[in-house]
């Protein structure tokens, strides 16, 4: 997926293709992860979570082989809803089942340990990504940068990605209870906590929308405004990856001293000076120093509220949250990519980044009011009623 991300704009543009289009299969992605979030929720219960997630990866295979087998802008965007129904059913099942297959004292770790090997492997994908056209360029003689080298690159990791699938096949999840794989139980939940899960899930949302905004056309916005290659930009992306996921396993300690969402709030908070001189830079250099500091900062806190969503709610209704979660996530980037789009061909990176940073301290603000803030307030009433009876 590394490698898939890095190469499938490039892809899409060597065909002749512009960003337009590119907006449109983000969104045709995402819109289909958003709106079968919660009916995946119902499906990974019935499937259980170890299907769910076979199934899921099957359909990303597949969706990037046919669209490689298969050129054409009605194919793209028929395979971006397989691919987004595909990464819906990962996505939702993940979080339960990390959260039904492991303790209070390990979870933050466990979450936070699969999400960076995620980003290391991605650290492997993107430096392979950037050198894998001109390898196949080579083998057919032609240029890098055609749409036959950059084909070749997808098929190849599309076949490999398979591989996959292999651990899953081992897999033996926890089952829940009869009581608590009711189809009722969710809503039961949701109707005696509807103001909780607007707090949890509306920074998440928030977020979305300004990540939409400029993080799918990250590799777009380094070859057209610092006019990079595909081998600088490929490891560029590979040192990134590597970078979040020593941020990512670092995260854990920090919550455990400081706490969940101060440790969400302040990373955010931090990672908006480095958004700002990533878009804004003279220099590439600074900009890709940049990039560095505010890929870590501010998704080292992701797996963090993931688990602190996650201990919020009970057993039954986790699929359901995390389908929730999901769809939060894919709102910003089912409709941001169709206006980035639209904007950068007509204004472009500038208004981009200038919004995004608008969305992120949004969120922070009430990621801030909703909890950190509350907790506070919460904590100097009991102290102030403890005195009062002393």
């Amino acid at each position: 997926m590394g490698v898939y991300r890095l190469l499938f704009n490039f892809y899409v543009l060597s065909l002749g293709y512009d960003e337009a289009l590119l907006g449109t299969l983000i969104t045709t992605s995402s819109l289909t992860a958003l709106i079968a979030a919660l009916p995946m929720g119902y499906l990974v219960d019935i499937l259980g979570q170890k299907l769910a997630m076979i199934f899921g990866s099957l359909s990303v295979i597949v969706a990037i082989a046919v669209m490689v087998l298969f050129p054409s802008a009605g194919i793209f965007i028929a395979m971006s809803v397989v691919l987004g129904l595909g990464q819906s059913l990962n996505g939702v099942a993940m979080g339960p089942f990390l959260m039904e297959n492991s303790g209070e004292k390990e979870r933050t770790y466990l979450f936070s340990f699969a999400s960076g090997l995620t980003m290391a492997s991605g650290f492997i994908g993107n430096w392979i990504g950037g050198y894998l056209p001109t390898w196949m360029a080579g083998v057919q003689g032609g240029s890098p940068t055609n749409p036959l080298a950059y084909g070749w690159s997808l098929g190849v990791i599309a076949i490999a990605a398979s591989a996959g699938i292999l651990p899953l096949l081992f897999l033996r999840p926890g089952q829940l209870s009869g009581e608590q794989r009711s189809m009722f139980a969710p809503i039961s939940f949701f109707a005696k906590n509807t103001r909780l899960l607007g707090r949890l899930i509306l920074p998440m949302l928030i977020v979305s929308l300004g990540a939409g905004l400029i993080m799918p056309f990250m590799n777009v916005f380094y070859r057209q405004v610092y006019h990079q290659p595909d081998p600088v930009i490929g490891s560029m992306f590979a040192w990134g990856s590597l970078a979040m996921g020593i941020g990512l396993l670092l995260a854990p300690p920090l919550a455990d001293r400081f706490g969940k969402i101060q440790v969400v709030v302040v990373t955010q908070a931090l990672s908006i000076p480095f958004l700002f001189l990533m878009g804004f830079s003279p220099a590439y250099f600074l900009s890709a120093a940049a990039y560095y500091v505010r890929l870590t900062l501010m998704n080292m806190s992701g797996p963090v509220y993931q688990t602190f969503v996650m201990e919020k709610v009970t057993p039954s209704a986790r699929a359901t949250v995390a389908s929730l979660v999901s769809m939060a996530n894919n709102v910003g980037w089912a409709f941001s990519p169709q206006v980035s789009g639209w904007i950068q061909v007509n204004y472009g990176f500038g208004p981009a980044f200038a919004a995004t940073i608008v969305f992120y301290a949004i969120a922070i603000y009430l990621y801030w009011r909703f909890f950190w803030y509350r907790t506070r307030q919460t904590t100097r009433s009991r102290l102030s009623d403890e005195s009062a009876t002393f």
